[in-house]
């Protein structure tokens, strides 16, 4: 498997590409909330971004994993 140099910067730097995730409005709140909480226990700030609501009603977000000052 040939791997690229910037997988390798990547990888090395503890990126997490994002997660795109779609629920109904009120599973949608909580999981966000869940996310945020979840953040605070972890050596990682986790991101919920691009909040938007789909035509079927759905709410669709990403999600971004950034390694905080202490882990690096």
């Amino acid at each position: 498997m040939l791997i690229r140099p910037r997988d390798l910067a990547e990888r090395i730097a503890g990126v997490h590409h994002p997660e795109t995730i779609r629920l109904p409005i009120d599973a949608a709140r909580c999981k966000a909330r869940e996310i945020i909480n979840q953040s605070a226990q972890s050596s990682y700030l986790s991101i919920v971004e691009n909040w938007r609501q789909l035509p079927d009603g759905q709410i669709e977000f990403t999600t971004r994993r950034l390694p905080t000052a202490d882990h690096q």
